[in-house]
């Protein structure tokens, strides 16, 4: 996620101090995203030098300084917010990669990689579900984020039932009985025979 825009965000609703910045981010996404301060300030830095915040202490350092956002920093923020996010190409899922690398590690049991994925998803949809009923009734931005978890989280489980399926149907081959690449580079052709008699050219 964009640290940055978030700062920028929150600062939208007035001047604001690194500290009270990292409290409130945690506070509005449930704590599920934990944020250090030093990420703050750091983050803090690079906007007021791109020109999006301003210190109204620019003597100050660190909980001294209070940030307030500028109008190129309320435009950018308008902006990432109507942007779609970059989905294209697809980004490269690291679960997405675990399952093609073992269709070809020789003893891979690829169904039973995919139960063990499945059943730590069914795990984190629990937990989201468990965050979301204890939650207070007037906490949206956190019921927001638990159901987010849970519809995308969903979406991978019926991914890893698709592949299963998949599999069933077209069991994956064999590594071993793959055709394999030539180990060694091809030898070089054989240099042509001379003639009796002639010399070699210098």
């Amino acid at each position: 996620m964009s640290v940055r825009h978030a700062l920028l965000a929150l600062l939208s609703e007035g001047p604001k101090y690194g500290l009270r910045l990292q409290q409130e981010f945690e506070e509005r996404t449930g704590e599920v995203w934990p944020l250090n301060v030093g990420q703050v300030y750091i983050t803090l830095q690079r906007l007021e030098r791109d020109g999006l915040v301003e210190s109204d202490d620019e003597d100050g350092a660190g909980p001294q300084k209070r940030f307030v956002i500028t109008q190129a920093g309320a435009a950018e923020l308008n902006g990432w917010l109507r942007t779609p996010a970059g989905d294209i190409p697809p980004p490269r899922d690291e679960l997405v990669i675990k399952i093609l690398i073992s269709l070809r590690v020789p003893g891979a049991d690829v169904r039973d990689i995919l139960q063990v994925h499945r059943r730590h998803m069914i795990e984190l949809m629990q937990r989201y579900w468990r965050i979301k009923a204890e939650a207070a009734e007037d906490d949206i931005g956190l019921a927001l984020i638990a159901d987010a978890e849970m519809f995308r989280l969903e979406g991978i489980v019926r991914w890893l039932d698709a592949a299963d399926t998949r599999l069933k149907l077209h069991p994956a081959p064999d590594p071993a009985s793959l055709p394999a690449a030539a180990a060694t580079p091809a030898a070089a052709p054989a240099a042509p025979a001379r003639r009796p008699g002639s010399r070699a050219r210098r």
